[in-house]
């Protein structure tokens, strides 16, 4: 049976909202959350991105089960490896060992915004590969100095660290990015139900280890209000990795998906309260093979409901499916 988990999806809700949002969701019954590291929404129209890592320390505080997760963040341009090693070590104390640190290579979208250019996919993987590297040496302890080819540490350490790091996972697309998780990676992440990129996370050491997916739907009892509310804050989703990770501002995601239309939408995202539809789009990540999947309900303003659905009906389907 898969483990489901909530989304705070930082670019549709203010941070006291996503709070109260988890706390609900807590209470509703998912298995953990995960939550977006974003300066920038998809969408103007999603209208948000707080401060992930000041959320998650909220989060720990106003909760006191469910685990916490990055969902993910990049430690190579807004961050430095030494600093999110720091803030991990930090949520992992405050929430007394419920959180797991999520990487990837990042979008430029959320990443642009130091100035540091936005280089090919091949060396945002070298640089994961090298963050992850200084991450995992905090992580045991002492000082630690590093020059590499893109990240210099003198002399850190974490003062403050826990008894049990946090584990951590890696986000994965192609054969390279499976590689990465499989050394470094205690956990997989991936947004498809892809049965090649787990067999290739397990050739390079992921056999055993947990696997998370992400999963958007849009509850609504009206299903044409899912429908249009799924395009004006997802149609981005339609457009693959390889797109998302390239385009640097908002309005570059409104050009590219000025031509989906609604029903294309639709197609790809369960809208409604069609319990059954649901069910159909979590399958193919069960029988793929992952063992955790987080569901995102679009829309800031839709949360409640959302919860109260999922509580009722939505996650007892989900437990026996």
């Amino acid at each position: 049976m898969m483990h489901i988990g909530y989304t705070m999806m930082t670019e549709q809700a203010g941070p006291r909202e996503l709070v109260g949002h988890l706390v609900e969701a807590e209470r509703a019954g998912f298995d953990f959350s995960v939550i977006s590291d974003h300066s920038f929404p998809w969408l103007a129209s999603q209208g948000h991105a707080p401060y992930a890592w000041s959320v998650l320390g909220a989060a720990a505080q106003a909760t006191s089960e469910i685990p916490l997760m990055s969902f993910v963040t990049c430690p190579t341009f807004r961050y430095h490896p030494a600093v999110i090693a720091q803030k991990a070590a930090t949520v992992q104390l405050l929430s007394e060992g419920r959180f797991r640190l999520g990487l990837g290579s990042g979008e430029n979208l959320n990443e642009h915004v130091v100035g540091a250019g936005w280089p090919s996919a091949r060396v945002r993987l070298a640089m994961l590969d090298e963050a992850a590297e200084i991450i995992r040496a905090l992580f045991a302890g002492g000082y630690v100095t590093r020059h590499g080819r893109y990240f210099q540490v003198d002399d850190a350490r974490l003062w403050d660290l826990p008894d049990t790091p946090p584990p951590l996972g890696i986000a994965v697309s192609g054969p390279r990015s499976c590689a990465l998780a499989g050394r470094h990676g205690d956990l997989l992440i991936a947004t498809e139900p892809k049965r090649e990129l787990l067999d290739a996370f397990d050739a390079q050491g992921g056999a055993g280890k947990p696997r998370f997916g992400q999963l958007p739907l849009c509850y609504d009892t009206d299903h044409e209000a899912a429908v249009s509310r799924a395009h004006e804050q997802f149609r981005w989703a339609l457009g693959g990795w390889r797109l998302n990770a390239e385009i640097p501002l908002p309005a570059g995601f409104e050009q590219a998906s000025e031509h989906t239309r609604p029903e294309d939408v639709a197609k790809s995202i369960p809208c409604g309260d069609d319990v059954g539809a649901v069910l159909d789009a979590v399958r193919p990540f069960a029988e793929a093979g992952f063992t955790d999947l987080a569901l995102v309900q679009i829309g800031g303003d839709h949360q409640q409901p959302f919860l109260r659905w999922a509580e009722t009906t939505l996650l007892p389907a989900l437990r026996d499916l």
